[in-house]
C-alpha cells in the first residue's frame, strides 16, 4: 500500500508530532498518537523513513508522536549507513513510495564519542563488530578533530554529531542508484536531524526542503 503524502507534508507532520511530544514532556495533558485507540493496522503505508541511532532514549515513533504503521524505522548505533541500511531505505521507497528519509542523530551520541576516542587513541582495541561502526564514522570526524583542538569537549562532540549526521545523509544520496534516481525525479528527499536529549526537540539540519534550523548554526 503506497501513500500519497508529499515530502513537505511528511516533514510538517514530523515537526508537528515532535511539538506535541515536547509539550507532553513539559507536562501537558496530551495523548500520544501511538496510544490512540484503534491503531492496529493490518497493512503499512509509512509516510517517512527514519534512519536513527539505536540509543534507547530516542524511539522515533514516540519523539515524533506517530502511530503504528506511520514510520518505517531503521535503527543502528551512530545512525551509520551500511549496505543493509541502504537496502532498507530502498525497500521503503520502492514498496511504500515513502517521500522522505530522515537521518536522526542525537546529542551526546555514544557511538560518536567512541569514535572520537578511537581517533585520539588509535592503538586502543575494539571488537571487530564495534570497529565496523567506528570506522564508518571516522571519516566525518577526522578533520574536525585535527582542526579543532581548541574547542571545548562538549562543543566538539556537538559538531561531530552533526558532521556524522550529514555524512550519513551524503552516503544515502550517493550510495544507491535507486535512491539517486528517486531524488532526481523529485520522488524522495533525504534530510538530517538532531534530537536533543535534554529538551526532546528535533532540529533539522539544512534540509533539502528549504528550511534551516538553529542546529545548523551551533
Amino acid at each position: 500500500m503506497a501513500n500519497t503524502v508529499s515530502a513537505q507534508q511528511a516533514l510538517t507532520r514530523l515537526r508537528a508530532g515532535n511539538d506535541r511530544f515536547v509539550a507532553a514532556v513539559a507536562g501537558d495533558e496530551i495523548l500520544p498518537t501511538a496510544l490512540a485507540p484503534g491503531r492496529l493496522p493490518e497493512v503499512q503505508a509509512p509516510f517517512a523513513t527514519i534512519l536513527g541511532c539505536s540509543d534507547a532514549r530516542v524511539p522515533a515513533e514516540i519523539v515524533f508522536d506517530q502511530g503504528l504503521g506511520d514510520l518505517f524505522v531503521i535503527r543502528v548505533a551512530g545512525n551509520v549507513v551500511a549496505p543493509s541500511q541502504v537496502g532498507s531505505v530502498e525497500f521503503a521507497a520502492q514498496q511504500f513510495n515513502t517521500p522522505l528519509v530522515v537521518v536522526l542523530g542525537h546529542s551526546n551520541c555514544g557511538a560518536v564519542a567512541a569514535t572520537l576516542d578511537a581517533l585520539r587513541n588509535p592503538t586502543a582495541e575494539h571488537s571487530r563488530n564495534l570497529a565496523a561502526i567506528v570506522d564508518r564514522i571516522k571519516p566525518a570526524l577526522h578533520d574536525l578533530v585535527e582542526l579543532n583542538d581548541e574547542l571545548d569537549e562538549p562543543l566538539l562532540l556537538r559538531r561531530c554529531v552533526q558532521a556524522n549526521i550529514r555524512a550519513s545523509v551524503a552516503r544515502l544520496l550517493s550510495g544507491s542508484t535507486i535512491l539517486e534516481q528517486r531524488v532526481a525525479d523529485g520522488l524522495l528527499h533525504v534530510v538530517g536531524a538532531q534530537y536533543d536529549l535534554r529538551t526532546g526537540v528535533v532540529s533539522f539540519l539544512g534540509d533539502t526542503l528549504g528550511r534551516m534550523d538553529d542546529a545548523e548554526q551551533s
